[in-house]
């Protein structure tokens, strides 16, 4: 009996035995190149009918534990290669897979456009979308320069690692009318108000692609969304796993035009690995280091009049250089001789004779004198991915980095030992998301170059003595020396030039030179001492804190529409010790929320796609918007598809057009728009005056202000997307129309101190600015305010791309971006060129085994009149070329690349008053590039 049930024990163990190993398929297999023979990374393997998949590594080779009782099928896919299906008879058998490439023009899959996966064809409103082949294939040195190659794009380099895109006008350096979203995460730093996705956020080995929305988007990515929004996505560490690292280096300055020739080293690492079937991690870091472009315009400028003027130092004394610091106050000497004429009688009539204005302005430095040249970016990031189910992951990641560089706002800042670091925890799943992040910034030693050197010369030697805003003027200063010494000068027969230049030499004496250690000693006093104490340094710690959630009830309302709802949260906290915010006594507070609704709804067999988005946002300190947007997608053959779309969008004034309170040196002091600082600084009881030709003129013209108000447009758009001569020719055009109106913009006010607002002379000198900076005469000024009227824009794009046999790929477009409609004395910054042309000839693989490729990409654009805060002028026309060769080494899974960027070295500015670009040359070996 016991032995009969022992045998029934083991014949039903045995049968539990069988049916879990039928349960249990584990599958091994390889996947390359039908073409070439090369292994293939980072391609889908799915069990069919299934959720259950993996991904191919480095090598090609994957290992699938299904779960599922073979027969099976596994469908394989990658972008770039025709969609196959493999039978699975038997789980030992190794599985090996050939795939045929194919055209991937139009089939690439968008999220940005409606926040739902999508075909880049079938988009309701322009996109572009750059991949991570993309940006291993470029000819640009970095994935942002990649960027301001993208049809319609705009790229305004302040320095080497501070670039700034933008789209469909009004650019400039830390535009803040396009949102950058790196992993979900808002990129603007909360305090500075400039996106940093160049300085800190992803590595380049680590970005899976990049997405640009150009036009409105604020109706599905909130506030600041006027002109676009860029969404830069990371790689999956369960897709892309193992070792990757790139050292890039180079060579800048070439010509010694700036600086001496110099390297340049872009070194970055990537480390991912799938632990277990439920838990992956990466790690990367990335080093940038050069001695950066230089900032050389030297041209004579008048701030207040934003005009250049003719003279340099050596012809004109009251010269102020667009790049040279220390020198924008002109003081009039006249009030001097005039003291010197009632104490000497003799000297009265001589001196009666000079002219009514004598402006001089202070011995100024040259930027490249007094900036660090060495550039400095690293950046680590990391990020853990933990199944909780098969759909639905844990993430936690984060992003920091610190660094040197250079920006210009309203004035040319050194960001030195910047830190900025964003850091979130996420829970994903098909259908739905909730995350929460923070993003951290602290200003580090980062000084205004312009306050700095201001307040440089003051602490060598003062300009003029005053106590309690009168001037008691001293022998040692400055001005009495210069003053005092022009009029001997003269009353020896000088000339008035010859007697400046010699007033200026004796006031100088002792001046220290750039580098001596007295230089460095004041230097490094004056930019380590805060703003509002008389330095250059601004403290700046101001935290972000957001949550956002979204949910996809497309599967439960497929029938009547494809829904999304979603909504975030944000909250401010300024903190910058008083150095730009009104925060002297403690830190501000400022809270933010909106939602959002989309609805999808597909007729005539798909024929036809309508989308409508709405979503509504309240900023404490604006009245609450809502934002409409109306999209058609019309399919009028196979892959092609006519697009309509009209948006709305807005922006808030940024933290800094709220609550700034900054007096840079001899510049206006900035105010923030919130009527409180005009009641405080006593508009409503003493008036201030616009700035203005009818000031100059003598008929002053009182400045009332409105409400602070968000600024918004309506756009319209109509484009179309298609494959044409046999699926190898993507055209993609569009046109566009916007109506803008409540522009944000600063204008400058004075007010009257001793009851005479009639100061004025000159507007073609810098008399205007002498008097401006007289504290004893006025108070100046700079308000953001709402202009009124209404601004259009209009454009219109044209973009090709043409795959030809044996991996070739032409690529060419054309923009233009027009500005009608300004109201008379608003500076709209618009700043975008009429037109522009790009075009790029490419091959990933041709030669011996299709090991070699190349890139040349050559951009033209015109000129600009370019107008912003720290300077106005023109841009002239310019043109670049970029270019790359490369060769694989597959066995070893090494890419060597030679490159660079601007290789006809054709010096330009795409900003008045930013660096001057050269040519960068470089050599790069990369190891296991997907």
């Amino acid at each position: 009996m016991r032995k009969s049930l022992r045998l029934v024990l083991a014949f039903l163990a045995s049968l539990s035995s069988m049916a879990i190993s039928a349960q249990i398929s584990s599958i091994s297999g390889n996947v390359k190149n039908r073409t070439s023979g090369e292994y293939i990374a980072a391609v889908s393997i799915t069990v069919k009918g299934s959720g259950r998949g993996t991904f191919t590594d480095g090598r090609g080779n994957f290992k699938l534990n299904a779960n599922i009782p073979v027969p099976l099928t596994l469908v394989i896919s990658s972008i770039g290669f025709e969609l196959q299906e493999v039978q699975v008879s038997n789980a030992s058998d190794f599985v090996e897979v050939k795939m045929v490439p194919a055209s991937s023009l139009g089939q690439e899959v968008v999220i940005a456009a409606t926040r739902a996966p999508s075909r880049i064809l079938e988009s309701p409103v322009t996109i572009e979308r750059i991949s991570n082949s993309a940006i291993r294939n470029a000819a640009a040195p970095s994935y942002y320069d990649i960027v301001g190659n993208i049809k319609g794009v705009d790229m305004v380099t302040a320095s080497l690692n501070f670039k700034t895109p933008s789209t469909r006008g009004f650019n400039g350096s830390g535009n803040l009318r396009l949102n950058q979203i790196v992993d979900g995460m808002d990129n603007q730093a909360p305090g500075l108000n400039f996106s940093l996705g160049s300085v800190i956020g992803l590595t380049e080995l680590d970005i899976e692609s990049v997405e640009l929305l150009p036009g409105a988007s604020s109706a599905l990515y909130g506030p600041g969304g006027m002109n676009g929004a860029l969404l830069i996505n990371s790689k999956n560490p369960f897709k892309y796993k193992g070792l990757s690292f790139q050292v890039k280096t180079g060579v800048m300055h070439i010509d010694n035009r700036e600086r001496p020739t110099s390297p340049y080293y872009n070194w970055s690492l990537r480390w991912a690995k799938k632990v277990s079937e439920k838990f992956a991690f990466k790690i990367g870091g990335e080093l940038i280091q050069a001695k950066d472009w230089i900032a050389d315009d030297y041209r004579n400028y008048n701030r207040l009049a934003g005009k250049v003027l003719p003279g340099t130092r050596a012809t004109d004394p009251a010269y102020n250089g667009i790049n040279t610091y220390g020198d924008e106050g002109a003081y009039d000497i006249r009030p001097i001789l005039n003291s010197i004429a009632q104490a000497v009688p003799f000297y009265a009539p001589y001196i009666t004779g000079l002219p009514a204005a004598i402006p001089v302005s202070r011995t100024g430095y040259l930027e490249k004198e007094v900036v660090d040249p060495n550039t400095v970016n690293v950046k680590l990031s990391g990020g853990l991915d933990y199944k909780i189910t098969a759909n639905t992951d844990l993430l936690v990641s984060g992003y920091w980095g610190t660094g040197n560089t250079v920006y210009t706002g309203n004035d040319r800042y050194s960001l030195k030992d910047l830190k900025m670091g964003q850091y979130k925890i996420e829970l994903n799943n098909p259908n739905w998301f909730i995350r929460g992040y923070t993003t951290q910034e602290n200003a580090g030693q980062s000084f205004s170059v312009t306050s700095t050197l201001g307040y440089f010369n003051e602490a060598w030697k003062r300009t003029i003595t005053f106590t309690n805003g009168v001037p008691t003027p001293l022998a040692s200063d400055w001005l009495i020396q210069y003053a005092q010494s022009f009029l001997q000068n003269k009353l020896g027969g000088q000339s008035d030039i010859a007697a400046h230049n010699s007033a200026r030499a004796f006031a100088d004496q002792g001046r220290p030179l750039p580098g001596s250690p007295e230089f460095r000693q004041i230097f490094d006093n004056v930019r380590s001492t805060p703003i509002s104490k008389n330095g250059g340094l601004f403290v700046d710690r101001t935290n972000l804190y957001s949550a956002e959630g979204q949910y996809n009830f497309s599967k439960l309302s497929s029938k009547i529409a494809e829904i999304i709802i979603g909504g975030n949260y944000k909250r401010y906290v300024l903190n910058s010790e008083g150095t730009i915010f009104a925060d002297s006594t403690a830190k501000i507070g400022i809270n933010e929320y909106g939602a959002y609704l989309q609805a999808t709804r597909r007729f005539m067999n798909d024929r036809l796609r309508l989308i409508l988005s709405g979503r509504f946002d309240k900023n404490e300190n604006f009245s609450g918007k809502f934002t409409p947007r109306f999209s058609a997608v019309i399919k009028v053959a196979q892959d092609n598809f006519i697009r309509l779309s009209y948006q709305s969008a807005y922006r808030f004034g940024s933290t800094q057009q709220q609550w700034i309170n900054l007096k840079i040196s001899s510049n206006p002091r900035l105010l923030g728009g919130l009527k409180t600082f005009q009641d405080y600084y006593g508009f409503n009881t003493n008036p201030v005056y616009s700035v203005d030709q009818n000031l100059i003129n003598g008929k002053p013209q009182v400045r009332n202000f409105n409400k602070f108000k968000a600024e918004t447009v309506n756009s319209f758009e109509a484009g179309y997307k298609g494959l044409l001569i046999d699926k190898k020719l993507l055209i993609d055009v569009y046109g566009y129309y916007g109506i803008n109106k409540d522009f944000i913009a600063r204008t400058v006010v004075a007010q009257s101190v001793n009851g005479n607002i009639n100061v004025f002379t000159d507007p073609d000198s810098n008399i205007i600015k002498a008097n401006l900076v007289d504290p004893t005469k006025v108070t100046s000024y700079s308000v953001p305010t709402n202009v009124d009227g209404q601004v259009k824009t209009y454009g219109f794009g044209l973009g090709l791309d043409y795959s030809l046999s044996h991996n070739f790929n032409i690529n060419a477009n054309f923009t233009s971006d027009k500005l009608s409609d300004v109201p008379t004395g608003f500076q709209s910054q618009f700043n975008a060129p009429l037109y522009r042309v790009g075009a790029s000839l490419s091959n990933s693989g041709f030669g011996f085994e299709k090991r070699m490729g190349f890139n040349v990409a050559w951009r033209w654009q015109d000129k600009v009149d370019y107008t912003g805060d720290f300077a106005a002028g023109e841009i002239p026309a310019f043109h670049t070329v970029d270019g790359q060769v490369s060769y694989k080494f597959p066995a070893q899974k090494l890419l060597l690349k030679l490159g660079g960027s601007n290789i006809l070295n054709q010096y330009y500015r795409n900003g008045f008053g930013n660096a001057t670009v050269g040519g960068l040359y470089y050599v790069a070996i990369g190891y296991n590039l997907f």
